[in-house]
């Protein structure tokens, strides 16, 4: 069980997150005469929930004064929530993913995702291997869920902590973090993060992630930040130059692609395949689980988007793929 105090009435919990690459998520709790707040959950599973309840026993956290933050709607931030929550709690949130999450619950999102990954090149045979029939299962939930929906700027005062919210849209749509400007705090979710890059994906044809990754970085920049507390590993301080190396790592991403379409038109899952990635234990691309494989080609994609809306890459569908091209006016990508 890992605690770590951050500064009065301020603590990180480390939840291990089984089976998956980040090792842990980490959730953070701030404490309160009257209402507690508990930001990002963990995983809806029993090695969650354990450390999780273990942790707020010994920090003396009564779940029924205690609130709840959600960063975004992936599984790792938001599934143990709907365990945790009681009668009295409130679950501050984006209303752009609690739509996502009831098109979950349907099954159209998965449905719609399954067409654009077929799209994009990857092979029928790995496909059932990405999208088990458990995948809506962190978001199932008898009742209304007790979301309150948070706007860009809304104050949120927790004891001694007055909060602001800050949408960070990128990584995911409604992407939001929380910024202390007396305490210079930013808890920044999946935005920034200290030793890895953030995964910036694409699922549909209708949306530009990294645009909107790079205008979030951008004002993120802007505010006075001391200490960043991300949701996957090192707490780290120094926020403007993680910004700039992340801003650099995705133009060399932008520079490989276009280097790849200079020797010919290739579909998303073709460039992923060409494209330099550090997984641990796997040495090429053949020995990539699917799941990995399928991370990879979301994030091709969204890099062809951003190049595609610059007019540096061409799109077209063939035999019902969508291929890409390098534009012959522009053989280079602009810094982002």
């Amino acid at each position: 069980m890992m605690i770590e105090e951050i500064a009065t009435n301020l603590y990180k919990i480390e939840i291990p997150l089984p089976m998956n690459m980040l090792n842990s998520v980490n959730s953070y709790v701030i404490k309160a005469p009257n209402r507690n707040l508990i930001i990002d959950t963990g995983m809806n599973l029993e090695e969650c929930m354990k450390v999780m309840q273990a942790s707020l026993k010994k920090l003396g956290v009564d779940l029924g004064k205690t609130d709840y933050f959600i960063t975004h709607f992936h599984g790792d931030h938001f599934g143990l929530v709907l365990s945790l929550i009681t009668d009295q709690s409130i679950i501050y949130f984006n209303k752009p993913e609690s739509e996502i999450i009831d098109r979950i619950r349907d099954r159209t999102f998965m449905g719609n995702m399954i067409n654009f990954t077929r799209m994009s090149g990857f092979p029928e045979n790995e496909i059932e291997n990405i999208f088990p029939p458990s995948a809506a299962y962190e978001y199932k939930f008898k009742g209304p869920v007790p979301f309150r929906f948070m706007e860009d700027g809304d104050p949120l005062s927790i004891g001694d902590y007055q909060l602001e919210f800050v949408k960070t849209s990128g990584h995911s749509k409604g992407h939001m973090g929380l910024y202390e400007p007396n305490k210079k705090i930013f808890i920044s979710g999946d935005h920034l993060l200290g030793d890895i890059t953030p995964s910036i994906q694409l699922r549909s044809d209708d949306e530009n992630p990294l645009k909107e990754y790079f205008l979030s970085l951008d004002k993120v920049n802007e505010l006075d930040i001391e200490l960043v507390l991300p949701g996957h590993r090192r707490i780290f301080r120094n926020c403007k130059k993680r910004i700039k190396e992340i801003k650099d790592h995705h133009q060399e991403r932008a520079n490989e692609i276009i280097s790849l379409l200079e020797e010919g038109n290739k579909n998303a899952y073709q460039v992923a395949s060409r494209m330099t990635w550090n997984v641990v234990d796997c040495d090429s691309w053949n020995s990539f689980p699917a799941l990995q494989k399928f991370f990879a080609t979301g994030e091709a994609i969204a890099h062809l988007k951003y190049l595609e809306e610059k007019g540096m890459v061409n799109k077209e569908m063939q035999d019902q793929r969508i291929v890409y091209s390098i534009n012959l006016g522009d053989v280079r990508a602009e810094s982002a």
